[in-house]
């Protein structure tokens, strides 16, 4: 767009890899349980470091952890324990990837990660007009936060569980003049509609 500025939420930095994630995926509803566990354990590894530094290693994340495939994670045992912990292209943090492959079984027990998450969904709140407008966390995040831990989830503190909801697109917290706003907002419409039926 020669002459004219784009409007970017605050934190989209001018990282090629930021911004891209950012307009995107951000806010786009996702209602498939691997990419649901796999959001949900990045945002574990997370915590305590940037998002950009757990963008820029995702795709070793991915093979490391064989797709995020819950089943496949599941199976992990003491060997894949040691294996990833001598990974440097991920974050090797013992507590976190033993919660990862905790994570993995505890996704088998529910069924359906998609189902858990989105029954709390809230209900679509007013735009964000700036980033003091955005919470860290919410009612809906402290339940959910909650509904894991009773199920065995780990690393799913309500601060990691309203980033994982932000970027899942359970709330559309992109500012009002972000210029994803409106498709996201339309996407959790149409996600919305489709879970009602």
């Amino acid at each position: 767009m020669t002459g004219s500025t784009v409007t970017r939420c605050w934190w989209a930095t001018s990282d090629p890899a930021y911004i891209a994630y950012h307009d995107d995926e951000w806010g786009r509803p996702v209602t498939d349980d691997r990419t649901l566990f796999e959001k949900l354990c990045l945002e574990g590894f997370q915590a305590g470091l940037s998002w950009l530094t757990i963008l820029r290693k995702r795709e070793r994340f991915r093979q490391a952890f064989a797709g995020f495939v819950p089943a496949a994670v599941a199976a992990f045992g003491p060997d894949d324990e040691a294996r990833l912990l001598a990974d440097p292209g991920i974050v090797r943090n013992r507590a976190k990837i033993a919660a990862t492959i905790g994570n993995a079984r505890a996704v088998l027990e529910v069924g359906s990660l998609r189902d858990v998450v989105w029954a709390f969904a809230p209900d679509p709140s007013a735009p964000r007009r700036s980033a003091a407008d955005v919470p860290a966390i919410t009612p809906e995040s402290l339940a959910l936060s909650r509904e894991l831990k009773r199920r065995g989830f780990r690393f799913v503190g309500p601060t990691t569980v309203y980033a994982f909801m932000q970027a899942m697109g359970l709330v559309n917290d992109h500012l009002a003049d972000c210029l994803v706003y409106a498709a996201c907002a339309g996407e959790q419409t149409a996600a919305r509609q489709s879970e009602q039926r």
